[in-house]
């Protein structure tokens, strides 16, 4: 019963534009704000594209020289070495290059990981926008 008074109210309603002119500047004005928003949408999606190639090439280029270089260096020498014979410090010092190998492995992991949800951010944005 209420939807049919409803629809019945807003059947009888017949709005009455008194001057075209005014409607229309009115109209064209919002539309013009609407476009604004969206281009200024797209151009903040394409300055993120752009960003996150960016930041993917760095990373891949810092990654590529981190791992050259932990790889070129001997095997015996260690990264780094602290000069007190402690055991927990030596057990760090003899064990630099796998520590720093497996830090590297796990940074890049994560620069992958926020790479892929800055992507599935940005198409939820268009999906959204759209």
């Amino acid at each position: 019963m209420k939807d049919k008074a409803l629809e019945e109210l807003f059947l009888a309603q017949k709005p009455q534009f008194t001057d075209k002119a005014d409607f229309m500047a009115a109209l064209t004005k919002r539309l013009d704000a609407v476009e604004f928003i969206k281009q200024h949408q797209e151009t903040t999606i394409r300055r993120y594209k752009m960003l996150m190639v960016a930041a993917f090439v760095v990373g891949i280029v810092s990654g590529a020289v981190a791992i050259g270089y932990l790889l070129s260096m001997p095997a015996e020498v260690p990264l780094f070495t602290f000069h007190v014979q402690t055991g927990l410090l030596l057990c760090l010092a003899e064990n630099s290059r796998l520590i720093a190998a497996t830090g590297l492995s796990l940074l890049m992991t994560l620069g992958i990981i926020s790479i892929i949800s800055n992507i599935q951010d940005i198409q939820r944005m268009r999906v959204q926008m759209g």
